[in-house]
């Protein structure tokens, strides 16, 4: 689910804490709400609704769990990958440095004998 751009995204202390005040208090969610700091009233019936569902799960970090794997899986896969990069930018770099003092003219001589005389 895509956020609301300016969403804020609350610490799970805070959420536990209204949910217990809001489940185990009976407090309203108004008074919650001024109490902790959040922005929004309907965020904490959303919580408690979420946890009715759910129970502790919600609390679970969702992008561990969604079964994707880590971006870099080892060290040693990681590290090859750079050096096939660091290899290629090389290789890159020569040619186009060969390129450039081609335009320019550089490193080839087109005086001869003859015009140094």
């Amino acid at each position: 689910m895509t956020r609301r751009i300016g969403s804020k995204d609350y610490p799970e202390g805070i959420k536990r804490r209204a949910i217990h005040l809001y489940t185990e208090e009976g407090l309203p969610a108004c008074e919650i709400k001024d109490m902790l700091g959040i922005y929004d009233p309907k965020r904490i019936s959303a919580w408690v609704r979420q946890y009715r569902q759910e129970g502790e799960a919600m609390f679970a970090n969702k992008r561990r769990l969604s079964g994707r794997k880590p971006r870099h899986e080892n060290l040693e896969s990681y590290t090859r990958r750079l050096e096939i990069e660091n290899e290629i930018l090389k290789k890159v770099r020569s040619e186009l440095r060969e390129n450039m003092l081609v335009k320019r003219n550089i490193g080839s001589s087109t005086t001869s004998k003859e015009n140094t005389r």
